[in-house]
């Protein structure tokens, strides 16, 4: 059995590789671009320092930063989404529950906790994401949509990652 810290590493480099090298030029017409990576900082653990969290939002950032030539914009995404992360777990887990838990996700958590989290997660990378790159406020209808787009595409292919490769809940 794989311990946490080289199973996240796996997932790291694995996931920038799919992002870089499979979904970088697919797309729905700019409007629905899938982003996978997002699902790196989802999965990390429950309890895991805030430094280290913003520190692995950075490198996933930086990392996807320097393959698409656009700096700093998935960096800012990865660690508004890492502040996110920390709030949503404080707001949306009964700790008492789950508190034994690991890392979130389908089989830790259940389907439906995990969709909303990640929709809800996923939103908010990409619509931070698609408006730093813009950056105007006459366009917002265009970037709400385009996150909304987006997030669709990238949950499905998170949802689908999760049930491939990380199995079903017991």
């Amino acid at each position: 059995m794989i311990n946490q810290t080289t199973a996240n590493i796996l997932r790291f480099v694995t996931l920038i590789i799919v992002q870089v090298f499979l979904l970088k030029n697919i797309g729905y017409y700019n409007l629905a671009v899938p982003f996978i990576y997002p699902l790196f900082i989802l999965r990390l653990p429950m309890r895991i320092q805030q430094i280290a969290l913003y520190t692995l939002c950075f490198l996933m950032g930086i990392s996807i930063d320097t393959f698409y030539n656009t700096p700093g914009l998935h960096t800012t995404a990865c660690v508004s989404l890492g502040l996110f992360r920390i709030y949503y777990l404080k707001i949306g887990i009964q700790q008492d529950k789950f508190e034994n838990e690991p890392e979130p996700g389908i089989k830790t958590m259940g389907a439906q906790w995990f969709l909303v989290y990640a929709s809800v997660l996923t939103f908010a990378h990409h619509f931070i994401l698609f408006f730093i790159e813009i950056f105007r406020l006459t366009d917002i209808g265009f970037v709400f949509t385009r996150a909304i787009l987006s997030t669709l595409f990238s949950v499905t292919l998170m949802s689908l990652t999760e049930l491939m490769f990380w199995g079903k809940k017991r």
